[in-house]
Protein backbone atom coordinates (compact mmCIF):
# COMPACT_ATOMS: atom_id res chain seq x y z
CA UNK A 1 0.00 0.00 0.00
CA UNK A 2 1.31 3.28 -0.94
CA UNK A 3 -1.06 6.60 -0.91
CA UNK A 4 -0.52 10.29 0.07
CA UNK A 5 -2.50 12.62 2.01
CA UNK A 6 -2.73 16.11 3.62
CA UNK A 7 -1.69 15.38 7.05
CA UNK A 8 -4.63 17.89 8.17
CA UNK A 9 -7.67 15.87 6.50
CA UNK A 10 -6.04 12.78 8.50
CA UNK A 11 -6.38 14.60 11.77
CA UNK A 12 -10.03 16.12 11.24
CA UNK A 13 -11.36 12.12 10.90
CA UNK A 14 -9.28 10.70 12.94
CA UNK A 15 -10.98 12.18 16.63
CA UNK A 16 -14.08 10.58 15.48
CA UNK A 17 -12.83 7.29 15.11
CA UNK A 18 -11.49 7.21 18.31
CA UNK A 19 -14.72 7.01 19.52
CA UNK A 20 -15.09 3.41 18.84
CA UNK A 21 -12.02 2.40 20.32
CA UNK A 22 -12.54 0.83 23.21
CA UNK A 23 -9.48 0.97 25.91
CA UNK A 24 -10.95 -2.20 28.17
CA UNK A 25 -10.92 -4.39 25.14
CA UNK A 26 -9.61 -8.11 25.73
CA UNK A 27 -9.17 -9.15 21.68
CA UNK A 28 -6.19 -6.62 20.84
CA UNK A 29 -7.02 -6.42 17.02
CA UNK A 30 -9.98 -3.87 18.40
CA UNK A 31 -7.26 -1.30 19.93
CA UNK A 32 -6.12 -0.89 15.76
CA UNK A 33 -7.44 0.87 13.08
CA UNK A 34 -8.13 -0.60 10.08
CA UNK A 35 -6.45 1.37 6.88
CA UNK A 36 -7.41 0.84 3.43
CA UNK A 37 -6.54 1.77 0.43
CA UNK A 38 -9.10 0.71 -2.45
CA UNK A 39 -11.07 1.35 -5.31
CA UNK A 40 -9.25 4.91 -5.55
CA UNK A 41 -10.39 5.69 -1.55
CA UNK A 42 -8.58 5.66 1.73
CA UNK A 43 -10.99 4.36 4.20
CA UNK A 44 -10.10 4.34 8.30
CA UNK A 45 -12.55 1.62 10.47
CA UNK A 46 -12.77 1.42 13.97
CA UNK A 47 -14.91 -0.87 16.16
CA UNK A 48 -15.48 -2.07 19.65
CA UNK A 49 -18.25 -4.73 18.17
CA UNK A 50 -21.25 -2.37 19.66
CA UNK A 51 -20.12 1.10 17.56
CA UNK A 52 -18.46 0.71 14.21
CA UNK A 53 -17.17 3.79 12.31
CA UNK A 54 -15.57 3.96 8.59
CA UNK A 55 -14.65 7.57 7.65
CA UNK A 56 -12.91 8.24 4.02
CA UNK A 57 -10.14 10.27 3.68
CA UNK A 58 -8.96 12.28 0.46
CA UNK A 59 -5.85 10.91 -0.78
CA UNK A 60 -4.12 10.13 -3.70
CA UNK A 61 -3.70 5.89 -3.93
CA UNK A 62 -0.47 4.99 -5.60
CA UNK A 63 -0.67 1.87 -4.56
CA UNK A 64 -3.93 -0.23 -3.10
CA UNK A 65 -3.46 -2.50 0.00
CA UNK A 66 -4.34 -2.51 3.69
CA UNK A 67 -3.29 -3.03 7.05
CA UNK A 68 -4.38 -2.25 10.86
CA UNK A 69 -2.24 0.08 13.49
CA UNK A 70 -2.40 0.76 17.22
CA UNK A 71 -4.63 3.56 16.73
CA UNK A 72 -3.88 5.43 20.10
CA UNK A 73 -0.45 5.82 18.90
CA UNK A 74 -1.44 6.72 14.89
CA UNK A 75 -3.74 9.02 16.79
CA UNK A 76 -1.05 10.89 18.96
CA UNK A 77 1.40 11.01 16.20
CA UNK A 78 -0.41 12.39 13.37
CA UNK A 79 -1.60 15.05 15.48
CA UNK A 80 1.48 15.41 16.69
CA UNK A 81 2.73 16.43 13.36
CA UNK A 82 2.95 19.59 11.54
CA UNK A 83 -0.05 20.29 8.97
CA UNK A 84 1.63 19.15 5.49
CA UNK A 85 1.57 16.48 2.65
CA UNK A 86 2.26 12.83 4.15
CA UNK A 87 2.70 9.19 2.76
CA UNK A 88 1.85 6.35 4.18
CA UNK A 89 3.21 3.17 3.06
CA UNK A 90 3.62 -0.67 4.04
CA UNK A 91 6.55 -2.27 3.34
CA UNK A 92 8.78 -5.32 5.92
CA UNK A 93 9.39 -2.79 8.65
CA UNK A 94 5.59 -1.99 9.26
CA UNK A 95 3.31 0.76 8.04
CA UNK A 96 5.83 4.03 7.34
CA UNK A 97 4.41 7.66 7.60
CA UNK A 98 7.16 10.36 5.53
CA UNK A 99 6.84 13.69 5.55
CA UNK A 100 9.00 16.63 5.26
CA UNK A 101 11.34 15.66 7.97
CA UNK A 102 9.73 13.30 9.40
CA UNK A 103 9.95 9.32 9.56
CA UNK A 104 7.42 7.11 11.95
CA UNK A 105 7.47 3.44 11.49
CA UNK A 106 4.17 1.77 13.35
CA UNK A 107 3.79 -2.08 14.07
CA UNK A 108 1.01 -3.68 11.96
CA UNK A 109 -1.39 -6.41 12.12
CA UNK A 110 -2.54 -8.17 9.42
CA UNK A 111 -6.17 -6.30 8.17
CA UNK A 112 -7.59 -9.91 8.01
CA UNK A 113 -8.11 -10.31 11.20
CA UNK A 114 -10.39 -6.93 11.86
CA UNK A 115 -13.80 -7.57 12.32
CA UNK A 116 -16.55 -7.28 9.60
CA UNK A 117 -18.50 -3.84 10.57
CA UNK A 118 -21.07 -5.18 7.75
CA UNK A 119 -21.90 -7.20 5.24
CA UNK A 120 -24.04 -5.06 3.41
CA UNK A 121 -26.13 -2.23 4.85
CA UNK A 122 -29.76 -3.09 4.94
CA UNK A 123 -32.59 -1.83 3.43
CA UNK A 124 -33.11 1.86 3.34
CA UNK A 125 -35.54 3.46 5.68
CA UNK A 126 -35.05 6.89 5.97
CA UNK A 127 -33.02 10.14 5.21
CA UNK A 128 -32.20 12.40 7.98
CA UNK A 129 -32.06 15.91 6.90
CA UNK A 130 -29.60 18.14 9.15
CA UNK A 131 -31.89 21.26 9.99
CA UNK A 132 -33.61 19.77 13.11
CA UNK A 133 -31.96 15.95 13.53
CA UNK A 134 -29.60 16.86 16.07
CA UNK A 135 -31.67 19.95 18.10
CA UNK A 136 -34.34 16.54 18.25
CA UNK A 137 -32.15 13.89 19.46
CA UNK A 138 -29.98 16.03 22.55
CA UNK A 139 -33.47 16.56 23.73
CA UNK A 140 -34.02 13.10 24.25
CA UNK A 141 -30.65 10.96 24.45
CA UNK A 142 -30.38 11.99 28.04
CA UNK A 143 -32.57 10.28 29.16
CA UNK A 144 -31.62 6.80 28.40
CA UNK A 145 -29.60 4.49 30.53
CA UNK A 146 -26.42 4.35 30.61
CA UNK A 147 -26.42 0.69 32.17
CA UNK A 148 -26.42 -1.98 28.96
CA UNK A 149 -27.76 -4.52 31.11
CA UNK A 150 -31.40 -3.02 31.35
CA UNK A 151 -31.18 -3.07 27.43
CA UNK A 152 -34.73 -1.70 27.01
CA UNK A 153 -34.12 1.46 28.91
CA UNK A 154 -30.47 2.17 27.06
CA UNK A 155 -31.57 2.84 24.23
CA UNK A 156 -33.76 5.51 22.03
CA UNK A 157 -36.93 4.76 20.26
CA UNK A 158 -37.49 6.28 17.00
CA UNK A 159 -40.78 5.07 15.82
CA UNK A 160 -43.21 6.31 13.27
CA UNK A 161 -46.69 7.90 14.00
CA UNK A 162 -49.28 10.27 12.02
CA UNK A 163 -48.04 13.35 11.07
CA UNK A 164 -44.37 12.68 11.94
CA UNK A 165 -41.86 10.71 14.19
CA UNK A 166 -41.85 9.96 18.02
CA UNK A 167 -38.58 10.06 19.97
CA UNK A 168 -38.42 8.72 23.59
CA UNK A 169 -36.14 7.60 26.21
CA UNK A 170 -35.88 6.65 29.60
CA UNK A 171 -33.80 5.17 32.41
CA UNK A 172 -36.85 4.51 34.66
CA UNK A 173 -36.47 7.69 36.50
CA UNK A 174 -37.16 10.33 34.09
CA UNK A 175 -38.41 10.39 30.51
CA UNK A 176 -38.16 12.65 27.34
CA UNK A 177 -40.92 12.58 24.57
CA UNK A 178 -40.80 14.40 21.09
CA UNK A 179 -43.61 14.09 18.37
CA UNK A 180 -43.20 15.15 14.77
CA UNK A 181 -39.92 15.05 15.91
CA UNK A 182 -36.93 14.92 12.62
CA UNK A 183 -38.71 17.46 10.40
CA UNK A 184 -38.41 16.86 6.27
CA UNK A 185 -37.03 13.37 7.19
CA UNK A 186 -38.14 11.17 3.95
CA UNK A 187 -39.27 8.18 4.19
CA UNK A 188 -38.12 5.15 1.84
CA UNK A 189 -40.83 4.15 -0.23
CA UNK A 190 -42.44 0.70 0.34
CA UNK A 191 -41.04 0.71 4.00
CA UNK A 192 -43.26 -0.59 6.85
CA UNK A 193 -44.18 1.53 9.60
CA UNK A 194 -40.45 2.16 10.90
CA UNK A 195 -39.81 0.94 15.00
CA UNK A 196 -36.33 1.66 15.87
CA UNK A 197 -34.64 0.78 19.13
CA UNK A 198 -31.16 2.57 18.76
CA UNK A 199 -28.99 2.12 21.61
CA UNK A 200 -28.20 5.71 23.03
CA UNK A 201 -24.57 5.19 22.61
CA UNK A 202 -25.57 4.96 18.74
CA UNK A 203 -27.43 8.22 19.07
CA UNK A 204 -24.50 10.48 20.70
CA UNK A 205 -22.21 9.42 18.04
CA UNK A 206 -24.63 10.22 15.29
CA UNK A 207 -25.30 13.84 16.93
CA UNK A 208 -21.23 14.50 16.73
CA UNK A 209 -21.45 12.64 12.90
CA UNK A 210 -24.20 15.24 12.16
CA UNK A 211 -21.55 18.17 13.47
CA UNK A 212 -18.74 17.01 10.70
CA UNK A 213 -21.35 16.30 8.03
CA UNK A 214 -20.95 19.68 6.69
CA UNK A 215 -24.81 19.82 5.58
CA UNK A 216 -25.04 16.40 4.18
CA UNK A 217 -28.46 14.67 4.65
CA UNK A 218 -27.82 10.97 6.99
CA UNK A 219 -28.74 8.03 4.90
CA UNK A 220 -30.41 5.24 7.76
CA UNK A 221 -30.47 1.69 6.12
CA UNK A 222 -31.90 -1.14 8.90
CA UNK A 223 -32.00 -4.63 8.69
CA UNK A 224 -33.72 -6.34 11.90
CA UNK A 225 -32.67 -9.93 10.54
CA UNK A 226 -28.94 -8.63 11.24
CA UNK A 227 -29.95 -6.75 14.30
CA UNK A 228 -28.34 -3.61 12.54
CA UNK A 229 -28.33 -0.19 11.81
CA UNK A 230 -26.34 1.88 9.47
CA UNK A 231 -26.20 5.83 9.29
CA UNK A 232 -24.40 6.62 6.55
CA UNK A 233 -22.79 10.37 4.76
CA UNK A 234 -20.84 10.72 1.38
CA UNK A 235 -17.48 10.15 4.02
CA UNK A 236 -18.47 8.52 6.71
CA UNK A 237 -20.58 5.48 7.81
CA UNK A 238 -21.93 4.78 11.67
CA UNK A 239 -22.99 1.41 12.30
CA UNK A 240 -24.41 0.05 15.33
CA UNK A 241 -26.50 -3.16 16.93
CA UNK A 242 -30.34 -2.38 17.49
CA UNK A 243 -31.65 -3.22 21.04
CA UNK A 244 -33.96 -6.48 20.40
CA UNK A 245 -35.91 -5.25 23.65
CA UNK A 246 -39.52 -4.16 24.38
CA UNK A 247 -39.81 -0.60 25.22
CA UNK A 248 -41.47 0.36 28.14
CA UNK A 249 -45.15 1.39 28.10
CA UNK A 250 -44.74 4.87 28.85
CA UNK A 251 -47.95 6.40 27.78
CA UNK A 252 -49.02 5.61 31.51
CA UNK A 253 -46.85 7.20 33.51
CA UNK A 254 -47.53 10.93 31.69
CA UNK A 255 -50.16 12.72 33.91
CA UNK A 256 -53.07 13.95 31.98
CA UNK A 257 -53.87 16.74 34.69
CA UNK A 258 -52.28 18.76 36.84
CA UNK A 259 -53.28 20.68 40.04
CA UNK A 260 -50.23 23.12 39.68
CA UNK A 261 -48.42 24.82 36.47
CA UNK A 262 -45.61 27.19 36.83
CA UNK A 263 -43.97 29.38 34.15
CA UNK A 264 -40.46 30.15 34.58
CA UNK A 265 -37.16 31.62 32.75
CA UNK A 266 -34.96 28.52 31.90
CA UNK A 267 -31.51 30.01 32.56
CA UNK A 268 -33.02 31.73 35.98
CA UNK A 269 -33.93 28.08 37.32
CA UNK A 270 -30.67 26.81 35.48
CA UNK A 271 -28.40 29.04 37.29
CA UNK A 272 -30.31 28.50 41.03
CA UNK A 273 -30.22 24.58 40.29
CA UNK A 274 -26.19 24.43 39.39
CA UNK A 275 -26.27 26.65 42.75
CA UNK A 276 -27.70 24.15 45.05
CA UNK A 277 -25.96 21.38 43.29
CA UNK A 278 -23.09 22.65 45.18
CA UNK A 279 -24.63 21.33 48.78
CA UNK A 280 -26.91 18.58 47.06
CA UNK A 281 -23.91 16.97 46.24
CA UNK A 282 -23.61 16.21 50.17
CA UNK A 283 -27.27 15.06 49.99
CA UNK A 284 -27.85 12.68 47.24
CA UNK A 285 -28.15 15.21 44.81
CA UNK A 286 -31.70 16.28 46.22
CA UNK A 287 -32.34 19.83 46.13
CA UNK A 288 -36.37 21.08 46.77
CA UNK A 289 -38.48 23.21 45.02
CA UNK A 290 -41.29 24.97 46.28
CA UNK A 291 -43.86 26.93 44.06
CA UNK A 292 -45.08 30.03 45.04
CA UNK A 293 -47.85 32.26 43.17
CA UNK A 294 -44.99 34.55 41.78
CA UNK A 295 -41.50 32.62 42.48
CA UNK A 296 -40.01 29.27 42.92
CA UNK A 297 -37.53 28.78 45.59
CA UNK A 298 -34.71 26.55 45.42
CA UNK A 299 -33.37 25.10 48.10
CA UNK A 300 -30.41 22.53 49.05
CA UNK A 301 -29.58 21.41 52.51
CA UNK A 302 -26.39 19.94 53.42
CA UNK A 303 -26.21 19.59 57.20
CA UNK A 304 -22.01 19.34 57.06
CA UNK A 305 -21.40 22.31 54.75
CA UNK A 306 -24.53 24.47 54.89
CA UNK A 307 -27.35 25.27 53.22
CA UNK A 308 -28.59 27.38 50.26
CA UNK A 309 -31.70 29.01 49.08
CA UNK A 310 -32.23 31.07 46.14
CA UNK A 311 -35.48 32.93 44.36
CA UNK A 312 -36.70 32.50 40.94
CA UNK A 313 -39.60 34.37 39.50
CA UNK A 314 -42.39 32.89 37.98
CA UNK A 315 -46.16 33.19 37.17
CA UNK A 316 -48.26 30.17 39.22
CA UNK A 317 -51.51 28.55 38.41
CA UNK A 318 -53.21 26.43 40.29
CA UNK A 319 -52.26 25.50 44.44
CA UNK A 320 -49.02 26.40 46.04
CA UNK A 321 -47.08 23.10 46.26
CA UNK A 322 -43.12 21.14 47.14
CA UNK A 323 -41.55 18.83 45.37
CA UNK A 324 -38.22 17.57 45.45
CA UNK A 325 -35.74 16.45 42.30
CA UNK A 326 -32.30 14.44 41.92
CA UNK A 327 -30.51 17.83 40.61
CA UNK A 328 -28.41 16.39 37.73
CA UNK A 329 -31.73 15.13 36.66
CA UNK A 330 -33.12 18.85 36.53
CA UNK A 331 -29.74 19.67 34.67
CA UNK A 332 -29.77 17.74 32.28
CA UNK A 333 -33.25 18.70 31.52
CA UNK A 334 -32.42 22.62 31.26
CA UNK A 335 -29.41 22.17 29.60
CA UNK A 336 -30.52 20.44 26.92
CA UNK A 337 -33.85 22.40 26.39
CA UNK A 338 -33.41 25.54 24.27
CA UNK A 339 -36.36 27.74 25.19
CA UNK A 340 -36.13 30.67 26.81
CA UNK A 341 -38.96 29.70 28.81
CA UNK A 342 -40.00 26.73 30.24
CA UNK A 343 -43.01 25.33 32.28
CA UNK A 344 -43.76 23.12 35.29
CA UNK A 345 -46.57 20.95 35.91
CA UNK A 346 -47.27 18.92 39.37
CA UNK A 347 -49.91 17.00 41.06
CA UNK A 348 -48.59 16.46 44.64
CA UNK A 349 -45.13 16.20 45.48
CA UNK A 350 -45.52 12.00 45.43
CA UNK A 351 -46.32 12.33 41.28
CA UNK A 352 -44.27 12.89 38.60
CA UNK A 353 -43.19 16.37 37.63
CA UNK A 354 -43.43 17.44 33.90
CA UNK A 355 -41.54 20.00 32.12
CA UNK A 356 -42.28 21.89 28.95
CA UNK A 357 -40.80 24.15 26.50
CA UNK A 358 -43.23 27.88 25.74
CA UNK A 359 -42.48 27.56 22.31
CA UNK A 360 -42.52 23.79 21.91
CA UNK A 361 -45.83 21.51 22.74
CA UNK A 362 -44.57 18.62 20.90
CA UNK A 363 -41.44 18.16 23.54
CA UNK A 364 -41.92 17.05 27.45
CA UNK A 365 -39.92 15.98 30.36
CA UNK A 366 -40.83 13.88 32.92
CA UNK A 367 -38.84 13.27 36.11
CA UNK A 368 -40.01 11.40 39.05
CA UNK A 369 -39.82 12.85 42.57
CA UNK A 370 -37.63 12.09 45.44
CA UNK A 371 -39.54 11.94 49.16
CA UNK A 372 -37.99 13.67 52.05
CA UNK A 373 -39.47 14.45 55.22
CA UNK A 374 -41.68 16.82 55.81
CA UNK A 375 -39.85 19.47 57.93
CA UNK A 376 -41.32 20.53 61.12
Amino acid sequence: MRVSLLSGNLQKKILFLNHAISTRSQLPILLNFLIEAKRGKLTISATDLDVGIITEVPAKIEKEGSVTVPAKTFTELTGAIPLDKITLETDREGLVLTGDKTRTVFQTAPADDFPKLYEEKGEAALTLKKETMASDFSKIVFAASPDSERPALSGVLIKEEKGGFLLVATDGYRLSLKKHALKNVQKTKNKDQVSLLVPSRVIRELIQMEKDAEGADIMVYASEEKNQIVFATPDTTLVGRLIEAEFPIYEKIIPTDFSTKTVFQREDLQRAIKAGYVFARQTAGIVKLSIKKDKIVVSANAPSVGNNTIEVDAKTEGEENDIAFNARYLLDFLSNATSDEASFEMTGPLNPGVFREIDDSSFLHLIMPIRVQQEG
